[in-house]
C-alpha cells in the first residue's frame, strides 16, 4: 500500500508542478507569496516576528491558504479532464486513491510553509543576528510546526470532501471561499462588538496560560482532522464517481 501511496502522491505533485504550473498563478506567484512572508514580513517587524503570538497564528493559517490554492482539483479537476474514470478503474484501493490526494495536498501546503519559516529565520538572521543566532522560543517554535501540519491536514480534508461532490474546479473553489471566510467570521466580528465586551474577550485570552491555549486549539483540530478525514472515506463512493464522469 505504501508503494501504491506513494504513486498517487508523486502523481499529484507531478501534475502541480509540472503539468498544470498554473495552479496558484505558478512558479512566479510561489514565488511572490514566499517573499512576502519569509523576507518582507520579517524584515517589517524584525526580531519580534520570531517572539510574537500573532506570527504564530500567521503561520498556522499560511497551510489553509496554500492547499486551498490547489485541493479543490483533486477529483473536480480529474473530472473535467476525464481522467478520473481511468484512475477509479486502476488497481488502486479507494483508500490508496483517497489518501494520496490527501496527502498530496497536505505535504504542498505544509512544505511550503516550512520553506517560508526557513527564510524568515535566515532573513531574520542576517538582518538582525549581529553574530548571533536568532531563533523561535521552544513554544512557539513547537507550536508553529504542531498547528500548521494540523492546519493543513484540515483543509486539505475539507478540500477534498468538496472536491469529491463538485462538478466543476470552480465550482469546489467558490464552495472552499465561502468556508474559507466562514471560518474569520470571529474576526470580522470582534471589531464590531461594543468596546466593553471586546476588552472583556481580550482579558479573557490574557488571563490563559499560552501553553495550555496552544494545546487546547492542537487537540480540537487534531479531533476535527480526524472527522473530516473520516467523512471522506464515507463519502468516497467509486461507483459514484465513475458514473459522474
Amino acid at each position: 500500500m505504501i508503494s501504491d501511496l506513494s504513486t498517487i502522491v508523486w502523481k499529484e505533485f507531478k501534475e502541480i508542478f509540472v503539468q498544470r504550473p498554473n495552479l496558484r498563478g505558478g512558479w512566479l506567484g510561489l514565488l511572490i507569496f514566499l517573499f512576502v512572508f519569509g523576507v518582507f514580513l520579517p524584515l517589517q517587524s524584525g526580531p519580534v516576528w520570531l517572539e510574537s503570538p500573532a506570527s504564530l497564528f500567521i503561520w498556522a493559517w499560511v497551510p489553509f491558504i496554500m492547499v486551498n490554492s490547489i485541493v479543490a482539483d483533486s477529483f473536480a479537476g480529474e473530472k473535467e479532464r476525464h481522467t478520473l474514470e481511468t484512475l477509479l478503474a486502476s488497481r488502486l484501493s479507494d483508500r490508496t486513491i483517497l489518501f494520496g490526494k490527501l496527502a498530496a495536498a497536505m505535504a504542498y501546503g505544509w512544505g511550503i510553509t516550512l520553506v517560508g519559516i526557513l527564510l524568515a529565520l535566515v532573513t531574520i538572521n542576517l538582518a538582525y543576528g549581529e553574530g548571533h543566532l536568532l531563533l523561535f522560543p521552544a513554544n512557539i517554535g513547537i507550536a508553529i510546526v504542531v498547528l500548521s501540519f494540523l492546519v493543513a491536514l484540515l483543509a486539505a480534508g475539507l478540500g477534498v470532501i468538496i472536491s469529491l461532490r463538485a462538478s466543476t474546479v470552480r465550482q469546489a473553489q467558490q464552495t472552499l471561499s465561502v468556508a474559507f471566510l466562514l471560518l474569520f467570521i470571529p474576526l470580522f466580528i470582534f471589531p464590531i462588538l461594543p468596546g466593553d465586551t471586546q476588552r472583556a474577550i481580550v482579558e479573557a485570552f490574557s488571563r490563559l496560560n499560552m501553553t495550555m491555549l496552544l494545546v487546547i486549539l492542537g487537540a480540537f483540530l487534531l479531533v476535527l482532522d480526524i472527522a473530516l478525514i473520516g467523512l471522506a472515506i464515507v463519502r468516497f463512493d467509486r461507483r459514484r464517481l465513475i458514473m459522474s464522469t
